[in-house]
C-alpha cells in the first residue's frame, strides 16, 4: 500500500507562486507514475501534470504549460508542483496521485490507484 501526503497549499495573491509537495511511502517510488490533479469549487477533478517513472517524460495539461512545473526527487520519494503567475481560477484542492505503471491514459483519474488527501490552494484577486 502506498500512502501519499501533500503539503504546501495556502493563500496567495494573484501573480504569486506556490510550491506543492507530495511525499510517498514505499520502496519503488522511482518507478511510479505520479500526477497532480485539482478540483475547483463546483467542478470535476481535472488533470494538471504527470511524471512517468524510471526517467520518463513529464506531461502537462495544455492550460498549465508555461506556468506550472512538475518535478520529482526519487531519493526523497517526493514530487513537486511549482506554480507561478497564479490566477484566481487556479483556486482548487490539489491532489497527488500515483500508479505503478505508466499508462497512455495518464490524464484520467481512473488510471491512479493511490491518492493523497488534497491540499487547498486559494488565489486572491
Amino acid at each position: 500500500q502506498v500512502q501519499l501526503v501533500e503539503s504546501g497549499g495556502g493563500l496567495v495573491q494573484a501573480g504569486g507562486s506556490l510550491r506543492l509537495s507530495c511525499t510517498a511511502s514505499g520502496r519503488t517510488f522511482a518507478a511510479y507514475t505520479m500526477a497532480w490533479f485539482r478540483r475547483a469549487p463546483g467542478k470535476e477533478r481535472e488533470f494538471v501534470a504527470a511524471s512517468a517513472g524510471s526517467g520518463g517524460s513529464t506531461l502537462y495539461a495544455d492550460s498549465m504549460k508555461g506556468r506550472f512545473t512538475m518535478s520529482r526527487d526519487n531519493a526523497k520519494n517526493t514530487v513537486y508542483l511549482q506554480m507561478n503567475s497564479l490566477k484566481s481560477e487556479d483556486t482548487a484542492v490539489y491532489y497527488c496521485a500515483g500508479q505503478r505503471w505508466f499508462s497512455s491514459a495518464y490524464a484520467s483519474i481512473h488510471t491512479y490507484d493511490y491518492w493523497g488527501q488534497g491540499t487547498q490552494v486559494t488565489v486572491s484577486s
